[in-house]
């Protein structure tokens, strides 16, 4: 009875421990050998993919890399100026390409319809190939949810939740209508990851999490493929993190990444929609999930403290900078 029970528990462990090495594997091929699938399956050359918060970082990039790849851009963001700018730099740079642009200048903290409607006239008879809702807002600084001001939370859940959903239900109407289309939504570890201090704007990521994967089941029936982008830290204005590493990637590696693994889970192995594509984030990813679990006391502790000490360090900056401005 005893060899019985010892060779059934040792047949659980070595499938328990297959399982672990066959997902590790895939994600090693995910990251580092398979490649996605092509943009052009979405739509053809001279179709236009839309960006929110096009004008800085991430959002920079997936204009510049798209319209590269011979889309034309619809930038959106909240400053003028700066769209103008990047839109005669896309023109300029792909003049042999007759890449167009449009720009709609858009603050998504406030929520305003008629902004949206200004979105939809500028979209409608449009051949939308690309929608990738990048545009996204953190705190200020770690800040405990009982001292979160209002202003902030409102904001945070305006741009990053609100403003999203807005978007894609303009969008993806005609995407499903002709068959074809795709749908990239940043997400981050924080939405992975509970993290204390920063409590909104890890639920609101969180929240983005669970639309996109259910989004994602709803529309794959019309040929449009949705997907999650978690990541890590990249150097961003966001971030507050200039110089890049191994675990910190700039933007243009990051979104060159992401572009080129459409439809590949990187780290986010057995998750539906969901992509990890950058090789550090997904090594990252893979081995949370694995040998720590993200919803756990230890997790949630390591985070805490992490997002203290960031939070002390920023209360002392603002105190030094407070005396040298008097």
């Amino acid at each position: 009875m005893a060899c019985t029970l010892t060779t059934i528990l040792a047949g659980v462990g070595g499938l328990y421990l297959l399982a672990k090495v066959v997902s590790y594997a895939r994600a090693l091929l995910s990251l580092f050998v398979l490649s996605g699938t092509s943009l052009r399956k979405f739509g053809r050359k001279g179709s236009w993919a839309i960006v929110t918060g096009a004008s800085d970082g991430i959002g920079k990039e997936y204009a510049i890399q798209l319209a590269q790849k011979g889309f034309n851009i619809v930038l959106i963001s909240r400053t003028q100026s700066k769209l103008e700018a990047l839109a005669q730099e896309i023109q300029t740079k792909y003049a042999g390409s007759a890449i167009q642009t449009k720009i709609l200048t858009m603050d998504f903290t406030k929520n305003l319809d008629e902004d949206y409607s200004k979105l939809k006239a500028l979209v409608d008879g449009l051949d939308v190939a690309v929608l990738v809702n990048n545009v996204g807002k953190s705190h200020e600084m770690p800040v405990p949810f009982i001292l979160t001001p209002k202003q902030e939370l409102n904001d945070i859940i305006a741009v990053n939740c609100i403003g999203t959903l807005r978007v894609t239900q303009i969008v993806a109407p005609g995407m499903a209508q002709r068959g074809r289309g795709l749908i990239l939504t940043m997400g981050s570890f924080g939405g992975l990851l509970p993290t204390p201090l920063l409590a909104t704007y890890s639920g609101s990521k969180a929240f983005l999490q669970q639309w996109s994967t259910a989004l994602g089941a709803e529309l794959k029936p019309h040929g449009v493929q949705v997907e999650l982008v978690i990541s890590y830290l990249v150097t961003s204005a966001m971030s507050k993190i200039r110089r890049p590493s191994l675990a910190i990637p700039n933007p243009r590696n990051f979104v060159k990444t992401t572009l080129a693994k459409i439809g590949r889970s990187g780290g986010a192995q057995g998750i539906a929609y969901t992509s990890t594509p950058y090789w550090s984030h997904g090594l990252m990813h893979w081995a949370l999930s694995t040998f720590v679990g993200t919803m756990n006391h230890v997790a949630l502790g390591q985070n805490k403290a992490m997002h203290e000490s960031i939070r002390k360090r920023a209360l002392k900056k603002q105190e030094r900078e407070a005396k040298k401005a008097l």
